[in-house]
This record gives C-alpha cells, structure tokens and sequence, in this order.
C-alpha cells in the first residue's frame, strides 16, 4: 500500500534535481516565453492559467517572506521582484489585446469584474483606486524609505565591521576561514541591501503602469465598442468591467509582492520568523491586554455602539490577560525549582581540599607572567602582547600550515617579578 506514494515521492523528488540541475536552462526558457507574452495573442484559457499562477506566486513569495528570518536567506528577492514585475506586465498587455480585440479575457478576468465587484464598473474602479492607493503611497513609499536608510547605515558600518573581524582575527579569537566567511557575509549583506533600494522601484513603476492601462483600456475599449456601433452604455459597461477586472487581477498580486518587499527591508532585531516573534513581544506583558479588554467594556457601555462585538472582544483580552498571568507564575515556580535544585547541588559537591575537578581544567597552551610583566597583557597600560601572540599564531600559520590553540596569559604570583 505505501509503494504508490513513496515512488511518487521519489519520482517527484528525482525531477525537482533535474530541473535544479537545469535552472539556468528553465529561466531563460522562461524568459523567452515572457517575451513571446508581448508579441503572440494568448488564448483565453492560457491567460487564465498565467493568471491564476501569478495569483499562487505572489502568493508563494509574501510566505517564503513572512517565514524567513535573515533578510539574506531570500538573497534572490530583488532579482525575484523584477522577474515577477515583467511577467505580470507581460500579462496586462496580454490580457489589454483580449480585451479590445475580442471583448473577452477569459474566465479569471470576468470573475473579478462580475463577482468580486458585483457587476458594478464604478464599484470596481473604486476598489482598484483604493488598491493602488494602498499600494503606491502606503507599502511602496514606506518599503522603499526603508530600503535606502538599510542601504546606506550597511554602507557607511562596513568599515567598522572589517575592523572588528580584523582585530578578533589579530587577537586570536577567530581563524582565517571564519574571518573569510564574516568578510563575505558583510559584503553579502551590503550588495542585497544595495540591490532591495533599487528594486523597491520595481513596485512603484508597476503601480503606475497599471493605472495608465486602466486608463488606456477604458478609452480604447470605449471607441473600438463604438466604431463597431454599438451602444453607450452596454460598451463603456461591458469594457470598463472587464478592464477593472483585469486591473484587480494584476493589483491584488502586485500588493502581494510590496507586502513581501516590506517585510523583507524590515526585518530587523529578531532572530525568529515574524510569526513568533510577534506573539512574543507583542503579547509579553498583561497590563496592556488587561487596559484594552477595561476600554472595549466601557465602549460596549455606550449607546450606539455594538454591545455583542464589543463584549465578545472584552472578554478575549481579558482571558488572555489572565491566560498570560498564569503561565507567568507557572514559569517562575519551575525557575524557582531549577534555582532550588542548583543550589542543593552545589551543597552537595566537595568544598575545599576536596575540589578536584576544577583543577582539571588545563589550557593547551598557557603563558604566564610574574607580577613585573603584567602590564604587558593590560591594553589599558599600553600591553599588546596579546595582539603580539595573535600574529605570531596566524605567521605559523601562513608559513607552517599549522593552527595553535589559542593561548591563554594569565599572572603567577609564584613566579620572580620579570619571570
């Protein structure tokens, strides 16, 4: 019984390899068939299908975003953004040839003006203004504010960091291989922080491309529907619907894709995804749950406002308040009990000429100083012994090939002063 699905797991997994081996192969396949997008008519059901793919990739891209949670695990976004920016535009002008050459688009399009806007052309151009406004000056001016700030504090703190990574090297504390990695992470870091500050443009101009072919499909669709006599109102209904559909199709991927730019450029101080860093921080204290569940009854109080909603949310702060007071006490007993625990056990263990295991502990390699030599290991004192034994380690080990342990300077008072 499980053979079926293990050979199709194995079979599904062997053709991912293949086209990964292949990728540079698939994209540029890809590319082509989106530049074929904007010379060759699609058919009604392939322009469906691009759409609904559009659709699930935005949709795909926003929740790779929302779980990942160093900005350089999605190194590939910018490239990724302009990608999707060109296939979406490919399909406008797809869609804007189905639309005023056959006065159809297909099913996807037809739903979205019908359906999501309830057959009402002024409804829909509505929505689609509300969408782009959404988009335009909310999500895209912000993100892309942000993107030009990251870019240039990552800029201007890269000499910092290579100094840092050069006096941790210089001291010891890192070889040259983790030197090498931190470098180039940092290089990393500046290049996609450089690269989101342009492709945060991307978004701004698909906005307003969209607006501008809202505009041109209306009036187009409005005299071509005229030259071929037909009716006022039946032409500027039946195109302006099908052209505001089209318009929702194309925003609701592209506010998408800023949603998943904006988390990206403001990813900062958390080493969770967003999800849980969110329920951590925004729900680590009760007071303000306890604040808004009092606020919601007073409100519920009032006349005129909706008592059922308001008491419904009343009640949920406050059981998460209470929910939040309990697991609070719940941890403090057990770190009580984990304190209780250490300190029988360190009660319990062999106090003076007895403690041994302390002693155990032997460095590799130890240099050690009488009382005169100290302030040759103190860099307040002007000492750069330590900076001296991290060069001779890394002159070992460029000469030898040989890495020494890191050697650790301490004083001995049983030593004679200059010992």
């Amino acid at each position: 019984m499980t053979s079926a699905p293990t050979s199709l797991s194995q079979g599904f997994g062997s053709f991912l390899q293949r086209i990964t081996r292949s990728a540079d192969m698939v994209l540029a396949i890809l590319f082509i068939l989106v530049l074929g997008m904007l010379i060759v008519p699609l058919p009604e059901w392939l322009l469906d299908l691009l759409l609904v793919v559009d659709i699930g990739g935005s949709a795909l891209i926003l929740l790779s975003a929302f779980y990942t949670v160093e900005p350089l695990q999605f190194s590939i976004f910018p490239s990724l953004l302009l990608i999707m920016t060109l296939f979406r535009l490919a399909l406008d002008v797809a869609a804007t040839k189905l639309i005023l050459g056959t006065g159809h688009a297909g099913e996807v399009i037809a739903a979205f003006g019908k359906f999501v806007v309830g057959g009402n052309y002024i409804v829909g151009i509505i929505a689609f203004l509300i969408l782009v406004v959404v988009q335009f000056v909310v999500i895209t001016n912000g993100a892309g504010r942000v993107a030009e700030v990251a870019a240039r504090f990552t800029l201007d703190a890269m000499p910092g960091k290579q100094m840092a990574i050069d006096a941790d090297l210089n001291a010891g504390l890192i070889n040259e291989e983790q030197a090498k990695e931190r470098r180039k992470q940092i290089e990393l870091e500046a290049d996609f922080y450089g690269a989101m500050d342009g492709a945060s443009k991307f978004v701004r101009g698909d906005a307003i491309a969209a607006i501008l072919i809202i505009i041109i499909n209306i009036v187009g669709g409005f005299a071509l529907g005229l030259s071929r006599g037909g009716d006022v109102m039946s032409v500027l209904q039946s195109y302006t619907l099908l052209t505001v559909g089209e318009g929702l199709v194309s925003q609701i991927p592209a506010l998408l894709i800023s949603t998943a730019t904006g988390l990206i450029v403001t990813r900062a101080g958390s080493e969770k995804p967003i999800a849980q860093a969110f329920f951590q921080q925004l729900f680590q204290g009760t007071r303000p749950l306890i604040i808004v569940s009092g606020l919601m009854a007073m409100l519920a109080l009032l006349p005129g406002f909706p008592k059922l909603q308001l008491l419904v949310l009343a009640a949920a702060a406050g059981g998460g308040a209470f929910f939040l007071t309990r697991r609070a006490e719940e941890e403090q007993k057990r770190a009580l009990k984990e304190s209780e625990k250490q300190k029988l056990a360190a009660n319990a263990a062999p106090k003076g000429p007895e403690a041994v295991l302390p002693l155990l502990n032997v460095e590799t390699i130890e240099l050690e100083l009488g009382s005169g030599l100290v302030p040759l290991a103190l860099p307040e004192e002007g000492g750069d012994l330590a900076e001296r034994v991290g060069g001779v380690r890394k002159q070992i080990a460029m000469e030898l090939g040989i890495v020494l342990p890191t050697v650790r300077i301490r004083d001995n008072l049983q030593l004679r002063p200059n010992q």
